[in-house]
């Protein structure tokens, strides 16, 4: 299922092998509380749940985490905010960068469509780039068509060079992009090259995790997002050697400012390892609703099961996680597939 990875060193990680499955634990319990509000209509009240889920959840996790990616700025989010200090902050934790989204999707979730999910992505001390919560201009592709193409090139030329890698005709490809009136230009010069078009309403993280695994039918993502989306893009990039290309869009001049006091270069085309320097990632996501990667939550009397992808960019260790949760004393029994 996965693509071929880029040939990499096998190095041990004692950081990814000691927290992966307690990063997992963190996006299912986020997951699970937000599922209590998917299709009711409430997205406040569904990503809060999530949210308070997954910064309790932290606060249980052995490690000394700093957010970089989070919530907003400490004026703005009452929880998980840009800044703040996660973990049992004991002297023996893993000191660590955290990028999160407790749920990503809320819209969809809220309206009970596909693919909403909890993500996180964290690293050892500066490998995630702090980005600011704007617009980014991104281009996703899977691992062969890695340094094939260029942001700056136009359409046609990306799509040849994505076709050419993957031994298929522009004709064969789909091609994700957000629905949004902002993309309905890139929407019709995609069709007018030949290629098909996949349009979804929110979620463009577990989007570009598919464009990176074999099967899923997408093989590319193309158009604008969140910043901070991008950065848990790479992070993932990075763990399942696809390519991410993004550059910052500030709309105004607060958020150019913003940009210069976080050093971004809003003229700059970042690339995977500029987005996710760090040597040591562990990355997850857990699905809230269904979709073509993971399933959502399922509650059944007695409990509910979950479905998470994790991986680690060191250990090159990607596991899809199966997890039924008992209610009660009883433990949590673990599928791996």
């Amino acid at each position: 299922m996965l693509e071929s990875m880029t040939k990499r060193t096998f190095v041990d990680s004692p950081m990814e092998r000691a927290l992966v499955l307690e990063i997992v634990r963190v996006t299912e319990q986020a997951a699970l509380q937000a599922s209590a509000f998917v299709g009711k209509g409430d997205k406040i009240a569904l990503d809060a749940a999530g949210t308070q889920a997954m910064r309790t959840t932290l606060g249980e996790t052995h490690i000394r985490g700093t957010v970089v990616i989070g919530e907003g700025e400490m004026d703005e989010a009452p929880m998980l905010y840009i800044g703040e200090q996660v973990g049992l902050q004991l002297p023996e934790s893993f000191a660590v960068d955290i990028a999160v989204d407790p749920v990503e999707g809320t819209t969809v979730a809220a309206r009970g469509l596909p693919n909403s999910v909890a993500v996180i992505a964290l690293s050892e001390k500066n490998g995630l780039l702090g980005a600011p919560d704007m617009y980014m201009e991104k281009l996703v592709v899977a691992p062969p068509a890695v340094g094939r193409v260029n942001l700056e090139w136009h359409l046609e030329a990306n799509l040849s060079a994505i076709a050419q890698s993957l031994e298929r005709s522009i004709a064969d490809l789909t091609i994700v992009v957000l629905d949004r009136p902002r993309h309905e230009d890139l929407i019709n010069r995609i069709r007018t090259a030949g290629a098909r078009v996949k349009l979804i309403g929110d979620g463009d993280v577990i989007a570009a995790l598919a464009v990176a695994m074999r099967g899923t039918g997408v093989h590319a993502l193309m158009g604008s997002g969140g910043a901070p989306e991008g950065v848990l893009t790479a992070a993932a990039m990075k763990c399942l050697g696809g390519e991410i290309q993004g550059k910052f869009l500030p709309a105004n001049q607060a958020e150019l400012e913003r940009c210069i006091k976080m050093g971004v270069d809003p003229n700059k085309i970042y690339n995977t390892q500029e987005l996710a320097p760090g040597k040591e990632i562990v990355f997850a996501a857990t699905g809230i609703t269904d979709g073509e990667l993971l399933q959502g939550v399922r509650h059944f009397s007695g409990g509910a099961r979950t479905h998470t992808i994790a991986m680690g960019y060191a250990t090159r260790v990607v596991r899809f996680m199966d997890t039924v949760h008992l209610e009660g004393e009883g433990a949590r029994v673990n599928i791996r597939v």
